[in-house]
This record gives C-alpha cells, structure tokens and sequence, in this order.
C-alpha cells in the first residue's frame, strides 16, 4: 500500500508490478551482493537498474526473475546499514499492496463457488458500515472495492493518521506498535466525503480493501488471513509468505527496513523494522519473499488459482492512464517496449516492493527496496523485459 503518496502516484509506482514464470530453477546465492548473481541468463540491464536505485540512496535491493531461461536471483547494496551486511536473494519483506491480489483472489474464488456476487453490494455483506457523508454502501458493489471504482476515500489520505503513522514529528515511534482494527480503518475514510459517486471515476483507495478483507471474514466466518492460508499459500507451497496480523518482527532471512519518516528524501534514516502491521490489515500487511511472489503470479495468470470466467474478471480493466490499467487487485503496464506486465507494486515504512509478469506467465520479477525514499522501481521493470 502506498501510504503517503497520493491515490495516483501510488498506482502509478504500483503499476511497476507483479509478474509469474515457469521455468527450471537455478540455485540462488543467500549473499549475493552488489555485483554478484546468481543466473541462468543475461539479466546486466536489470541489474544495473538496481544498483542504479542503491547510488540513488536505496540502502538495497533484492530481486528474483525467471523466464525460459531459468531463474536469475540478485542483490545490490545493504540489508543493514550498521554492519553493511548484503541482502540475500531470499530476504522476506513486506509486501505492501500486493497484498491486494491476494485479497481480491479470495474473493473471486469465493463467487466461483456461488458464495457471492461481486454485483452484491457492500451492503449486503456489511449493513450499516459503509454510511456518513454521502458515503452509502447500498450502491457499492464489491466489484467496485476491487477495481477501485467505489469513491470510498482512501485512509491513509488522511492527514491525521499520516501524520501520526508516518512521521517522526507526528508520533510513530509512540505509535508504531499500536493495533489497529479494520473498522477503525474505516472510520477514519467515513469522516470525510467520497472522492466521487460510486461507479463513476477511479481512484486508488486503501479503504476499498479493508472493506473487501472483512467482506472475506463476514462470507467465511473465517480472519481473511486464514482464507488466503488455507486457499493460495498453502495450496502453492509458499513458505516464505505470510499475513503476519500484529506481529511486529519478520521472518529470517531477512534485511533491516528504512525510512525517512518525513516527506523530504534528506535527513536522518531510522530503522523501521518492526511495526506492527494492522495500520494496514487487508490493504498491505502481509510478508513474502521475491520467489514466492514469482509463483503466485505466474500460478494466478495462467488460471491456476481461479476458473477462466474469474481469471477474465480480474484482468478487466479500468484505464488509469496511457500506459496503466486497475483490474481487480491487478494492475497492467504497458512499457515502452510494448509488453504488457501484470501484477502488483506496494509500499509500506521502509519497504517497497514490485512483482509482475506477462500474461502468459513465461516471464517474471519480483523485488525489493528496504528504503522508502529514492529509488526507480519502473526503470528496474523496464530493464528486465525492455533492457539489453
């Protein structure tokens, strides 16, 4: 989730997303650093662009492609800026909005099995939630929480909870362990307007999300975490992804999570490890690793995880711009190549995180920033399928 950005800044960096591939598997290097990789094919340009990003004030990146050719895993820079240890091709990070997909695969594999409509409205799911100044989830349906179409105002737009979550200044270090429940979440976007009347426009909306994991819940009877466990993570055997709920710490291996903690890129860096997560719930709280984001793509796109009729839902688009479009938790770039990638980007403190492939399912990447504040996450997409 792209906290502090506004609704189409975040897409646009989302846009840069997510990407799946088969492909024969090449033993990875945990140390590889600035320099060093691990590859079955030429991938120079990909990482130059990554150490592009660490001269850019990144502390590191790690990333993980595979296509025809086999699996290509690579670091630049640092996963701790005290002891200038490297990162590993096999750190965990959170992943942010990727965390939509997930979400939005749930669901659609829930109207799959007729146990919804995404026609229904949020209404139906959660009466009397969705209400308050002009907010009205009578005429919102749940297709329209996930390709960002409801109007629902997006939380983390708020200046208070920015301010008090995201800044050194505005309180995070008193607040970064607090837990946060979805429905206060949604509090805070019900004090202020809808951005638009439902079905009418688009903007990227955190709150959308929020709506949509307790949609999962009220469905299942289950935490939507355990519904994305038992029905994608599990099923895929990826064992280094999680939704980690308010555990603060992440799994091993893994890199130290920066941030400025301020809307200028200058200044001090603070560690910002160790937070505890709800502040984002269903929108961004879950954990991965570059590998695993790789197989749940390439598993989603070539009709794995949902039936055809589910797999053409989700890969309707909504046109954000001329080279970027909002399916549902799936976003389509078009680079200046003319290949199309699919998937998902997300930012949360400290962590900024990309993973797309075609469409076929041939040709993935996924990576990872642990600095939130410079960095070209699109130039490292372009490098990988437009680059040398």
């Amino acid at each position: 989730m792209r906290m502090r950005t506004t609704a189409v800044a975040a897409v646009a960096a989302a846009l840069s997303a997510a990407l799946a591939v088969p492909a024969v598997a090449a033993p990875s290097d945990p140390g590889a650093g600035a320099g060093n990789t691990t590859a079955t094919g030429d991938h120079q340009a990909t990482h130059r662009a990554m150490k592009a990003a660490v001269a850019a004030g990144v502390p590191g990146v790690t990333a993980t492609a595979r296509d025809g050719r086999g699996t290509w895993a690579a670091t630049a820079g640092v996963g701790d800026l005290r002891t200038e240890r490297k990162r590993s091709p096999q750190d965990h990070y959170r992943v942010g909005s990727i965390t939509k997909t997930f979400v939005a695969t749930v669901l659609l594999q829930l109207e799959a099995e007729g146990r919804l409509s995404l026609d229904d409205t949020v209404d139906t799911w959660l009466p009397g939630l969705v209400t308050g100044n002009g907010h009205d989830g009578t005429r919102i349906t749940l297709r329209q929480l996930l390709n960002h179409t409801s109007g629902v105002f997006n939380y983390t737009a708020d200046e208070d909870f920015g301010r008090t979550y995201f800044t050194k200044e505005g309180g995070f270090f008193e607040h970064r362990y607090d837990t946060l429940a979805p429905e206060e979440l949604v509090r805070i976007a019900l004090a202020h307007e809808p951005d638009f009347a439902p079905g009418t426009s688009w903007n990227y909306s955190n709150t959308n999300y929020v709506l949509a994991g307790m949609v999962i819940e009220k469905a299942t009877g289950r935490p939507y975490g355990e519904e994305i466990r038992r029905r994608v993570i599990d099923p895929l055997r990826l064992t280094a992804t999680s939704v980690p709920g308010t555990r603060t710490s992440l799994p091993r291996p893994s890199s130290h999570a920066y941030s400025k903690l301020a809307p200028a890129a200058t200044g001090p860096t603070y560690d910002v490890t160790r937070i505890n997560p709800s502040l984002a719930h269903s929108a961004g709280e879950m954990i991965s690793d570059s590998e695993d984001l790789n197989r749940f793509y390439r598993a989603l796109l070539t009709g794995r995880l949902l039936p055809r009729e589910q797999v053409n839902e989700m890969t309707t688009m909504v046109p954000v711009d001329d080279t970027h479009a909002y399916g549902l938790g799936l976003m389509r770039t078009t680079l200046s190549c003319g290949v199309d990638v699919w998937g998902h980007g997300g930012g949360i403190h400290g962590s900024v995180s990309e993973a797309v492939t075609t469409k076929d399912g041939r040709h993935s990447l996924a990576f990872n920033l642990n600095g939130d504040w410079a960095g070209d996450t699109e130039a490292v997409i372009e490098a990988e399928f437009c680059g040398d």
